[in-house]
């Protein structure tokens, strides 16, 4: 059914992208909390900081296989003249010295040894000679080291009551570790946010239904079903609705009671099917905003239903991905807990020529590299909003302010990293 025009759909004011983004941010809550084992937080996000139980490493150990000894018993030792220590015991990792280190006196200790009492230093294994005299061990040792060689001290790594990792911190390989270090068995995580895709289209095929006069495969959802799991959430795949306002109205208003983010695809521009339009035009509904001073995507959408938000994207592939990255990564970051929502910005070298004039900023799917100590950014083909084949390998977006005149290759150039 046709849809009927209305002044909003041509009355519309448009925000810089960054008052896109706080108008969202301004609108998002951190979800709440769930506990897991350690194993089942990898790629979570910690509710909570991490704050160091105790010091790391907890006792003064040994970086090297050597032996342990006191600095002043080696300060005459050299090659021609070498220091005669007695080997008071062995001390491999896991056990607690018997003996300390008086004059004299040396303990053969391995790599993550307990050092004992009374050494200041390690002398590693191959600067040493071992022997036995009248069934006493000894080492003989030709050169001298400084107080501490190879000794880890207790805190030297983590010190308690040290914040070691901030709340919405992504817990990867090495935050793993830290928390095993910290004896957290359990991990206190956000929760995943869940959220819903519809794409909008009498035009759209599902992925498995066979091509029709008119027709394209729906390839919105199957990517941000992709994007959103890369950033931390869960997708609900909706599938698709006719341009039938009434229709696409009723289901997203019964999604919403259910996600925590409704992502839509299509029907926010101004044509006469545009459905989202006249959804997101209803008297109930808060309206953030509905045009950005941007390329591509400028239609897109966002506003509240009740405490949901709905954020209306491009049907255009390329505007989607580039309005994800944009304005769905940071909701989902503060949903998370993130202390930096936005994705990171860098400075890099132009890769090619940008003849392209531009009204509005403009956001170019790109790869980055380095070459000769210096980052290139270079557009992964034609910056058409129309086309998904340049989302591939798209590892950055590249900023090009509004310009009466193109750009040259090497020019300097913001970008955005977009992966996670």
């Amino acid at each position: 059914m046709q849809q009927t025009d209305t002044p909003e759909r041509f009355r519309r004011r448009a925000i810089q992208p960054e008052e896109a983004q706080q108008a969202i941010l301004d609108h998002i809550r951190v979800l709440g909390a769930e506990t897991v084992s350690l194993h089942e937080a990898w790629d979570r996000h910690l509710a909570e900081a991490l704050i160091a139980p105790h010091p790391f490493p907890p006792f003064r150990r040994s970086g090297m296989d050597g032996y342990a000894v006191r600095t002043a018993d080696l300060e005459h030792a050299r090659p021609d003249g070498q220091a005669e220590l007695a080997v008071l015991e062995n001390l491999p990792g896991g056990t607690e010295p018997k003996h300390p280190i008086g004059p004299g006196q040396a303990s053969r200790i391995m790599t993550g040894g307990m050092v004992p009492e009374g050494a200041d230093a390690v002398v590693m294994l191959e600067m040493t000679s071992p022997g036995e005299r009248e069934g006493r061990a000894y080492v003989e040792i030709g050169k001298s080291v400084p107080r501490g060689a190879n000794i880890s001290e207790i805190g030297s790594e983590i010190r308690e009551g040290e914040k070691l990792l901030p709340a919405g911190q992504r817990i990867g390989a090495g935050e793993s570790a830290v928390l095993a270090s910290c004896g957290c068995a359990r991990v206190a995580v956000s929760r995943r946010p869940l959220v819903a895709i519809l794409s909008t289209g009498s035009e759209l095929l599902e992925v498995d239904e066979p091509l029709a006069p008119a027709k394209i495969r729906n390839s919105n959802s199957p990517m941000l079903a992709a994007l959103v799991r890369e950033f931390g959430a869960e997708p609900m795949l909706l599938g698709k609705v006719p341009d039938e306002a009434e229709a696409a109205g009723k289901l997203v208003r019964g999604t919403l009671a259910e996600c925590d983010l409704l992502l839509t695809t299509g029907g926010v521009s101004v044509g006469d099917y545009d459905v989202m339009v006249d959804i997101l035009a209803q008297p109930d509904v808060k309206l953030l905003f509905n045009k950005i001073a941007m390329r591509p995507g400028s239609p897109t959408s966002a506003a509240l239903f009740g405490d949901k938000l709905v954020l209306a994207l491009s049907g255009n592939p390329g505007a989607c991905f580039v309005g994800f990255h944009l304005f769905a990564v940071p909701a989902l970051r503060r949903m998370l807990g993130m202390e930096r929502p936005l994705h990171p910005s860098f400075t890099a070298c132009l890769g090619e020529d940008f003849p392209k004039v531009n009204a509005y900023r403009r956001y170019i799917r790109a790869s980055a590299e380095i070459r000769d100590g210096q980052v290139w950014v270079t557009p992964t083909g034609d910056d058409k909003s129309s086309l998904m084949t340049t989302i591939v390998g798209a590892d950055c977006l590249i900023e090009i302010p509004p310009l009466k005149e193109g750009l040259k290759r090497g020019h300097p150039v913001k970008a955005w990293k977009i992966s996670r």
